[in-house]
């Protein structure tokens, strides 16, 4: 009983995930619980070296996910310029878009990130208003998953988008706030590691990821990254300079996908907004999307102030 979770952990500190066990990783969390649950049992059966090693699985499951239930210290700059940015993927352009709209208004958004954007997407966005809320736009509308786009409030300059690996486009640009630093975002979108041969074009979109240490300019990446914190190949990506918002603010366990749409799949955590170090982030809320099987995050976060 104790083996599975022994080679859990080590796959989990080692960072490997070779095939299936992309999948399966996400579900992290819920193997730490049954962990804990097996670490009592021998203790109450008074198997004192099954009992050893199940305390030392569960201790080193849950250093790796607790921390996400927990506020950092270090939430980045506390000063600056607001800016709430938001995420939603749309169920293949399904997704409702009044809804959409809704939660922008009602959370002061500024910045919209949507994933599977398609045509019709764009068409009932406009109907809704969000073009009089969000006027600038980077926007590469396609029929199915691919499509993407990108709003914002403020003017959105070297606007575009790129094709991923995974043949998901990914819209771009950057966003001049007003007293803001320009700040780079990125509605991003990573192949889903659906079958054996979508593995190699999940782990190149995720190492493909535009990275904020070194001498770039600020950025923020948010969007359906089709990985958890539980991923070593998303993990390394935020080794490359940003935070992760929800995790940063201790709600990192609040599920984005899973059985939102009816599937019954236990929720993970898939959707994120990833902050350059340099950005503070002060709050992160995460809704429900009528007709879509992601739920929608918005993260509240303090731009530096322009030099």
């Amino acid at each position: 009983m104790l083996v599975p979770g022994l080679g859990w952990a080590g796959l989990r500190l080692g960072g490997w995930e070779p095939g299936r066990l992309i999948q399966l990783m996400a579900f992290t969390p819920y193997v730490a619980i049954g962990s804990m649950i097996l670490a009592i049992l021998t203790l109450i059966l008074r198997r004192r070296a099954a009992g050893l090693v199940a305390s030392l699985i569960a201790l080193v499951l849950a250093a790796c996910v607790v921390p996400r239930a927990l506020p950092d210290l270090d939430r980045g700059p506390g000063r600056g310029v607001a800016l709430h940015v938001m995420t939603a993927n749309m169920l293949l352009g399904g997704a409702d878009t009044a809804e959409i709209v809704r939660l922008v208004r009602e959370n002061d958004v500024a910045v919209l990130a949507l994933q599977e954007f398609a045509p019709k997407t764009a068409a009932g966005l406009t109907a809704a208003g969000l073009d009089e809320l969000l006027p600038y736009h980077s926007l590469a509308a396609e029929p199915g998953a691919s499509g993407s786009g990108l709003y914002s409030r403020f003017p959105l300059v070297d606007a575009g988008s790129k094709r991923n690996d995974g043949s998901f486009l990914q819209a771009f640009g950057t966003v001049r706030a007003p007293g803001a630093a320009p700040v780079f975002v990125e509605s991003v979108h990573p192949l889903a590691p659906s079958a054996p041969d979508t593995f190699s074009g999940w782990n190149a979109d995720l190492a493909n990821e535009p990275r904020s240490d070194g001498g770039n300019p600020r950025r923020i990446l948010l969007g359906d990254f089709n990985a958890t914190l539980d991923h070593g190949a998303l993990r390394k990506l935020i080794a490359h300079g940003y935070r992760d918002a929800a995790d940063t603010v201790g709600k990192g366990w609040i599920g984005t996908w899973g059985p939102y749409d009816g599937d019954l799949i236990p929720p993970v955590i898939i959707d994120h907004v990833l902050v350059d170090e340099q950005i503070g982030v002060r709050n992160v809320s995460v809704h429900a999307v009528k007709d879509s099987d992601h739920r929608s995050v918005v993260a509240e976060l303090t731009l530096p102030a322009a030099s």
